[in-house]
């Protein structure tokens, strides 16, 4: 029996099975959880319920997480299929394309903040208010996907950010708002992985070039990896653990120079 045996598991944001919220399914279903995934629109439908059909056939179900009428309904669909519900990943972050690079000055407008800030940070904590009543008494786990570039300024990321950073804080205020109803509270601050969401921000491969060079181990993570702590932390293997961004990253984020940029 796997660590996540009879625990049910929310997946938001699954796009493809090249995505880290597949790599993270993958993970949880391996170990023996029930997935539901989600699908923001038709799309993606038929990739999704691909995807669902690799972790067991779970529910699928339409999520614009913009939409709370829609964010209402997934729970209420869970609730009636399951009863219950113990882990939330919400795997989900946008910006406006044209504002991924050039002069994060220049290029960043009021409504493409506000859009980076709705999609990419609110949505974590409006998804945790629809799961809230399913979780009581389930020792719950909300799990998030969050990037270096909130704690660091990087070339192109620009608006995503202090989208970024912002959903950062929320994972620490929402484990202290949760933790006394036995609801857990983390993120996972992965590296830097060739995705659909990814090829947005421009440069991208330059920077997975970069990262592979400088981090400790000297590569780039897979999806796998990312599932891995993902399936970990949601787990009660990690029970003391909550309002904690964990790095997935290879090492890059404690490297401050690396001895192969000084070698090259």
């Amino acid at each position: 029996m796997g660590f996540l045996s009879n625990r049910k598991a929310l997946i938001v944001g699954v796009a493809s099975n090249r995505s880290i919220a597949w790599g993270i399914a993958e993970a949880m279903h391996r170990e023996g959880a029930e997935i539901a995934l989600t699908y923001q629109n038709e799309k993606l439908k038929k990739r999704v319920e691909q995807c669902a059909e690799a972790c067991g056939g779970g529910p699928v179900l339409p999520l614009d997480v913009t939409d709370d009428d829609q964010i209402d309904a997934v729970f209420s669909e869970l609730e009636a299929v399951w009863g219950h519900l113990d882990i939330v990943v919400h795997a989900v972050g946008f910006a406006p394309r044209e504002e991924l690079e050039g002069s994060f000055v220049e290029n960043t407008t009021r409504g493409g903040y506000a859009m980076a800030h709705d999609i990419s940070a609110y949505s974590f904590v409006a998804l945790a208010r629809g799961a809230r009543p399913l979780m009581q008494g389930r020792n719950g786990s909300l799990l998030t996907l969050t990037y270096l570039g909130g704690e660091r300024a990087l070339p192109n990321y620009n608006v995503m950010g202090p989208a970024k950073a912002s959903l950062e804080a929320a994972v620490r205020y929402m484990a202290n708002d949760l933790g006394p109803e036995g609801i857990r509270v983390n993120a996972v601050s992965a590296g830097p992985i060739r995705t659909l969401a990814a090829s947005g921000i421009g440069d991208f491969r330059k920077m997975l070039d970069y990262n592979a060079a400088a981090a400790p181990i000297r590569r780039n993570v897979g999806i796998e990896e990312v599932g891995n702590t993902s399936a970990f932390l949601c787990s009660e293997l990690a029970s003391g653990i909550t309002g904690e961004v964990v790095h997935v990253d290879g090492g890059f984020h404690a490297v401050a120079l690396s001895n192969s940029m000084l070698e090259s």
